[in-house]
């Protein structure tokens, strides 16, 4: 349909072009001399032309010819002006090149006045062809009139660098084709460093750590292509972290690559998962637990970056430095049990609770700790978690006691009640910098009411922001820390796991996952993975809602975190003291099947490695028992040549 239309166009473009010069033809008829001599202006085919006596013409008459030819500009139409205009260069956006084309114009007509006679009787077709090459011109340029370029204006590099930052990778990659000078704006080191920041990419590098930016934002989004594909295809590195003398684990706590365990023994064991050549550290208990003929189990642990801390069965606190370990940087006890213990992600700062009392403790600047506040609260403690990101606040904590939910900030009086319905305990709990998220047991007549609910509440205002989820079961998990922008992803005792839109309190992803109930679950831009009671490991695609793979481990998944790399998984006991098992230092193979187990899976290495190879699988089946495993890998009539085995 296009062409028919520029055909036509072509046509009624050619029929008006010649009537134009049909008419000029009669502007230039022979003059009253030229009658007299019929053969110097005769007619040529029946067509009148216009010969001139000499190729060169006088001075009067160039002036005649020059003022036929403007008149002839004149009378043009408005289209054929705008084509010359286009051919002139008047849309170009330089002014040098405006005032050069015009120059250049000037020239030209001028060349054309002096030379218009001659060019009139020698080549009266020209004309013609030239106006047709005209149109292929202008059509020409109207097709290339949006590919002019727009910014080709002189501007500070600054100035223009900051415009260039706005642009993502894709447009930068079109900016560079575009000129010289844009190529060099849009390859700058500075604008790459802050695209691989924006990504996640080298959050604490600076600009002068990479000669090249762009490669290095490149190979990071391969490297993470290829980790992708490994976490969807179960391709990578186990690891078992594993303390024989620990009796059964207790606690397992996780931050980047420490990993923090206490079992009954009254041990705890940090591990450096980013140095496998070293040993477990081994932290040393106060001189008050040490000294007791039958050490106290531990209850809790908890890890960040800076410290270590645990909790005992007998009330007591021991803190210790991730880089120096051994002896305790802080101890204190509580008389009672601790309940519940807690420690900020990104500062010095130790919350724990006994009964209804709530001790917070933190760090001065110069690593001095004391304690910052205590309060006693109306019910007993049954869960806590502090609020992250608050280095240079002061911190604040928020507690489940019963049915309520309370905010303890240290520069308050009293702490604030958030949330209280008589009748309705709280479940689960979780924070973000600016929002808490707890889930809500209902009972009698208001589980007509959509069943138990998940309440969201803002920090800042102390107001609910959200109720979502409607079950008859309890919810047992919340992550809202961990958990992309505007999601919150939970478990349930109804065995699903469920993510949930915080804008508009809708259900995003709904997903029957665990028989027993969903025990721990994380999730992520495209992911999830959950845990649950029977010991078993999911890992979900988010927008598919289907299992990519799953793994299988004795007792309940109790702790799970995962990264872009790698993911740690702690199955622990119920039962710390098993019916029949020996507790004595000498037989530790009756505790294998009750002891819990740490897994590791690192996504971003070798799986053929022999380093990354379990240790059961790498036996070599000449030892005469299995220290590790409680079986026999060689049995007698085995060593003897020819010999059957008896019936």
């Amino acid at each position: 349909m296009a062409t028919n239309e520029l055909v036509a166009f072509r046509e009624g473009w050619e029929q008006e072009l010649k009537g134009r010069r049909e008419e000029n033809r009669l502007v230039c008829s022979p003059s009253s001399s030229s009658r007299d001599d019929p053969g110097r202006s005769g007619l040529r085919d029946g067509k009148p032309s216009l010969k001139l006596e000499d190729p060169g013409c006088s001075e009067k008459e160039g002036i005649i010819c020059g003022r036929t030819a403007s008149a002839e500009v004149e009378d043009q139409p408005q289209y054929v002006s705008i084509a010359h205009s286009l051919l002139d260069g008047r849309t170009s956006p330089l002014l040098d090149r405006i005032e050069k084309e015009r120059t250049s114009r000037k020239r030209l007509y001028h060349n054309m006045s002096n030379m218009c006679t001659s060019s009139l009787q020698r080549q009266p077709q020209k004309k013609v062809k030239k106006e047709e090459e005209l149109v292929d011109q202008l059509i020409q340029d109207l097709n290339e009139v949006n590919n002019i370029p727009f910014f080709d204006v002189e501007l500070p590099y600054e100035l223009a660098l900051k415009i260039f930052q706005y642009l993502n990778c894709a447009e930068l990659g079109r900016c560079a084709q575009v000129s010289r000078a844009w190529r060099v704006l849009a390859e700058d080191g500075v604008l790459w460093f802050r695209l691989c920041q924006r990504e996640g990419y080298h959050q604490d590098a600076s600009v002068s750590n990479s000669p090249c930016w762009k490669s290095t934002l490149r190979d990071c989004r391969s490297a993470a292509r290829s980790v992708r594909s490994n976490w969807k295809n179960r391709v990578g590195s186990v690891s078992q972290l594993q303390f024989e003398l620990g009796k059964i684990l207790c606690s397992v706590s996780s931050c980047d690559s420490f990993v923090l365990a206490g079992y009954t023994s009254g041990d705890v064991r940090l591990w450096d998962t980013l140095h496998w050549d070293s040993t477990s550290s081994y932290l040393k208990s106060n001189s008050l637990s040490a000294n007791t003929h039958r050490r106290p189990h531990v209850s809790h642990v908890q890890i960040n970056s800076a410290v270590a801390a645990a909790s005992y069965e007998d009330g007591c606190v021991d803190l210790w430095s991730t880089e120096t370990g051994g002896e305790p940087i802080h101890h204190y006890q509580i008389a009672g049990r601790i309940q519940a213990l807690g420690l900020s992600p990104d500062s010095p700062v130790l919350v724990s609770a006994t009964g209804s009392n709530v001790r917070l403790d933190s760090a001065n600047d110069c690593g001095y700790w004391r304690t910052v506040c205590e309060t006693r609260l109306p019910k007993t403690v049954d869960s806590l978690t502090l609020v992250p990101n608050r280095v240079d606040q002061s911190p604040m904590v928020v507690l489940a006691a019963g049915e309520d939910v309370y905010l303890l900030n240290p520069q308050e009086e009293e702490p604030r009640t958030l949330h209280s319905v008589y009748g309705h305990p709280v479940t689960c709990l979780d924070a973000s910098d600016t929002l808490a998220a707890f889930g809500v047991k209902r009972t009698g007549w208001a589980m007509h009411d959509g069943g138990n609910k998940i309440h969201v509440y803002s920090l800042e205002t102390g107001k609910p922001a959200v109720c979502v989820g409607s079950s008859p079961g309890d919810f047992t998990c919340i992550n809202l820390r961990d958990s992309p922008p505007h999601l919150l992803v939970c478990g349930n005792k109804d065995r699903r796991v469920r993510v949930f839109d915080l804008r508009s309190g809708s259900s995003v992803v709904s997903l029957y996952a665990h028989h027993l109930g969903v025990t721990s679950v994380q999730a992520d831009e495209w992911k999830i993975v959950s845990g649950g009671g029977e010991g078993l490991v999911c890992v979900w695609e988010m927008r598919m809602g289907t299992k990519l793979w799953e793994m299988h481990n004795r007792h309940p998944v109790r702790h799970l975190r995962f990264n872009a790399n790698t993911l740690l998984t702690a199955n622990i006991p119920d039962d710390k003291s098993p019916r029949g098992a020996c507790i004595t230092d000498d037989d530790l193979t009756a505790h294998r099947r009750h002891r819990g187990v740490i897994c590791h899976y690192n996504f971003s290495e070798d799986a053929l490695s022999q380093d990354h190879v379990l240790p059961i699988c790498r036996s070599d089946y000449t030892d005469s028992y299995g220290y590790n495993y409680n079986i026999n890998l060689t049995v007698p009539y085995d060593r003897l040549s020819g010999s059957q085995p008896s019936h």
